[in-house]
């Protein structure tokens, strides 16, 4: 099997490092997340023109066709640069929801909007004691008037305070943890009876809870087939484990490069202290995780499209747990060799090592994602 990327993933990936090194750096990062929008409209225009909003979705609708192989080149850039646009939330989770599972209809009337950047759509799943059970659903949505009633609330809706719209999940039958009567909806951010209490999260971006207060809907909300949505939810959240793992190996990069200049020229007894074996071998350590990392992202992507939905959430999950893993380790090494540095706000080297531990619990931490993988395995 050719693991080489294509002319065009490569030119993908090469136009998102160049953009982003030039038009994002730290400072300007920095500004955008001290505004009182937390984000960038200008720029996120600007991701969709250069194509990356839209890179996996169909191209009747203003995409690229592609996959989670390209999608990949286009996260891990952002990753390197602690982008806080919702590149994760809208064009992978929620964009992936309607490529999917819309109609035709729903489709046409916002995926052109999400490739184009004029759109933001948010999927709204996880619930205050859901944790990172995906069944455990107790939003309930109920049939009235030929249309639908949506009532509860959601937590932890990354982009949420930015959202058009939500791609909300609810219960239209059974009780919660039942894996039965979970179906996916519509629901326009301005649709009475929807509030959004927003707030900035531990890397800078933002979230929040989602309450959904006798949200009336018509028929056409429903976003694929009714009581048959979890296991759409579940292909999502793999695509979304993906995406965050090459968010991840970006942050992961940039870490190492920015220690390996700082260890050159910081010195000690007049030397600098990348001259000492034992930073050497930790240095090594790191690329070697990196390396490894490497691979098991490509191998999730490589899977993300399986018709073996146990092969494809295996490979997510064990992706997950082993590159959060890593992840930790690199940034606890890349803070240490900064000495008290690489702890001030000023120093960009604390601001990966947030958003490498946000993305260590995004999903499920490693133990769960551990425990999902032996449970799939078992049961194949």
């Amino acid at each position: 099997m050719n693991f080489d990327l294509s002319e065009e993933q490569k030119m993908l990936r090469d136009a998102a490092q160049k953009f982003l090194r030039a038009e994002y750096g730290f400072d300007a990062r920095n500004r955008i997340v001290a505004s009182e929008p937390g984000m960038s409209r200008d720029h996120w225009r600007c991701f969709g023109e250069f194509g990356w909003l839209g890179v996996a979705l169909p191209e009747e609708h203003g995409g690229f066709g592609g996959g989670m192989v390209e999608t990949i080149q286009v996260a891990e850039p952002m990753g390197a640069a602690l982008v806080v646009e919702p590149y994760l939330a809208s064009a992978v989770l929620g964009a992936q929801a309607l490529a999917r599972a819309g109609s035709p209809a729903q489709q046409a009337a916002w995926l052109p909007g999400l490739a184009s950047g004029e759109l933001i759509l948010a999927l709204a799943h996880t619930e205050a004691d859901s944790r990172h059970h995906l069944a455990h659903v107790a939003a309930d949505a109920t049939a009235k008037g030929g249309g639908w009633v949506l009532s509860g609330r959601k937590s932890g809706v990354l982009g949420a305070p930015w959202a058009d719209g939500f791609v909300v999940v609810a219960r239209t039958a059974g009780a919660v943890h039942e894996r039965r009567g979970i179906s996916l909806f519509m629901v326009g951010a301005k649709t009475p009876g929807v509030q959004v209490a927003g707030y900035r999260v531990y890397d800078g971006s933002r979230a929040g809870d989602l309450l959904l207060d006798a949200v009336v809907l018509g028929r056409d909300a429903l976003l694929g087939v009714e009581g048959e949505g979890l296991g759409l939810l579940e292909q999502l959240i793999d695509l979304g484990i993906v995406a965050a793992c090459a968010d991840a190996l970006g942050a992961m990069g940039a870490l190492l490069r920015k220690t390996v200049e700082y260890t050159g020229t910081r010195k000690q007894f007049d030397v600098p202290i990348a001259s000492f074996q034992v930073v050497q071998h930790r240095l090594v350590d790191v690329f070697a995780a990196i390396e490894a990392s490497r691979s098991l992202l490509l191998m999730a992507a490589l899977h993300a499209e399986h018709p073996d939905a146990a092969a494809r959430s295996s490979a997510a999950s064990a992706a997950k747990a082993a590159i959060g893993e890593r992840a930790r380790f690199v940034a606890q090494q890349a803070v240490q060799l900064h000495g008290g540095v690489g702890m001030t706000e000023e120093l960009d080297i604390g601001h990966y090592f947030r958003r490498l531990t946000l993305f260590c619990h995004l999903f499920g931490g490693s133990d769960h994602h551990l425990q999902r993988f032996a449970a799939l395995r078992a049961a194949a």
